[in-house]
């Protein structure tokens, strides 16, 4: 752990270094006292920012509030990813001067001039500012503009009875990264809205243990449907990125988790389905545990297990809260099933959406990160997630809850 740390602050003390070089250049013309005190206050920022990560990965039971270690964290990432940006700017112009300095070195006429040009120290400062300003905003604002999408979807084998069934589905909520209630009560108020028959949930209700869902159960128990909320877990919901002191306290903590779905009325499946009757009409819906086609994930699905007692239905939608799980079984093995939903991708929290075009960094990890996909008669939508995570905020991807209306193909 020691090492981690000595290596991370050896890390942004060379960028540190490196960009001061630009704060050096531009505060030249300064009056002492100026200077002194611009060159002061880049240190101190630098120093409390080795000691805040080092102290969160060295004591992560500190008594702080969590938000407060989550914000922390994401102020300090978007200095040192602004400053990282800026520097490369600054590498153009020292090879810039490198090549000048070699061209003098064979003619000595050339009149090399081996002072740093102040126009390009500027340039690596605007590009250090635009990603601090943009990452800013977008924890200010960008994380909590929720986005409505309403998405029609053509069931061939859709009984009649269900034809113009109301279906939303949440994703991702991470509840450990909210600081207040407003931003959830937002949610479901949109959620309570849109009247759905049916709502769906589908995975990473914490970022690691039980307690963070359980600091807003008054909230989230007001997300009904008259046909019942279905949810099922993620990887986050396992708490396998936090130390415990024993198995036993990680096994309650899931105990906790799974517990409080069913406190607040959400029906949780693990492996399990539950069948919706219309007359003599059926519907199945399939939940599964986490399954990832990647082995950084966990793998605890079984999606023959949770389709036992449901193969008569006609149409079976599936919750898997990863994504990857689609392409790698469920449409090479399980025809069947008709839709399934996920989430898990965040759309990474940062990318560009307009009409007609979708980028996103995550998409060169995951081929089928937000919206919907066809193969054949099969479907699957992957939900952008209504909470954050790491970046605690959004640029380019807004947070969703997305509306689904059955039709018949």
């Amino acid at each position: 752990m020691l090492q981690r740390i000595l290596l991370l602050s050896a890390l942004l003390f060379l960028i540190d270094l490196y960009f001061f070089q630009a704060v050096k250049t531009l505060s030249a013309d300064l009056a002492a006292p100026r200077k002194n005190l611009v060159y002061i206050g880049y240190w101190t920022f630098t120093a409390l920012s080795v000691v805040i990560v080092g102290s969160f990965i060295l004591f992560p039971n500190l008594a702080i509030p969590r938000f407060v270690k989550y914000y922390t964290m994401s102020v300090v990432l978007i200095f040192f990813f602004s400053k990282l940006l800026g520097a490369l700017f600054l590498l153009i112009d020292d090879l810039r001067r490198l090549s000048v300095w070699g061209i003098s070195a064979m003619s000595p006429d050339s009149g090399f001039d081996p002072t740093r040009k102040k126009f390009l120290t500027q340039v690596s400062l605007v590009m250090a500012a635009i990603p601090f300003t943009t990452l800013i905003y977008g924890m200010v604002r960008g994380a909590f503009n929720y986005q409505v999408r309403r998405v029609p979807l053509k069931l061939k084998n859709l009984p009649d009875s269900f034809i113009g069934t109301k279906i939303v589905q949440i994703s991702d909520l991470h509840t450990g990264s909210f600081a207040f209630n407003s931003p959830l009560e937002r949610v479901v108020k949109l959620i309570k809205k849109e009247a759905a028959d049916i709502v769906f949930f589908t995975g990473d209700l914490v970022n690691n243990k039980a307690e963070e869902a359980e600091n807003f159960r008054d909230i989230l128990k007001n997300i009904t449907a008259p046909k019942g909320v279905y949810s099922v877990v993620g990887n986050h919901d396992y708490g396998d990125y936090v130390p415990w002191d024993s198995a036993e306290a990680k096994a309650d903590n899931f105990r906790r988790l799974t517990n409080f779905h069913k406190d607040i009325g959400w029906n949780l499946l693990m492996n399990e389905n539950a069948i919706i009757t219309k007359g003599n009409d059926k519907l199945a819906i399939l939940g599964v545990e986490n399954w990832s086609a990647s082995n950084r994930f966990p793998r605890y699905g079984n999606l023959n297990k949770a389709k036992q007692g449901a193969e008569g239905a006609p149409v079976k939608l599936l919750l898997s809260h990863d994504p990857s799980h689609w392409e790698a079984q469920v449409i090479k093995e399980h025809p069947d099933i008709d839709v399934t939903f996920s989430g898990h991708t965040h759309g990474f929290q940062f990318g560009v959406e307009i009409p007609g075009f979708k980028w996103s960094p995550v998409q060169y990890v995951y081929k089928q990160w937000a919206g919907l996909y066809e193969q054949g008669m099969q479907k699957l939508y992957v939900n952008r997630g209504v909470g954050f995570l790491g970046y605690l905020g959004r640029v380019g991807i807004s947070p969703e809850i997305t509306v689904f209306e059955l039709k018949k193909a």
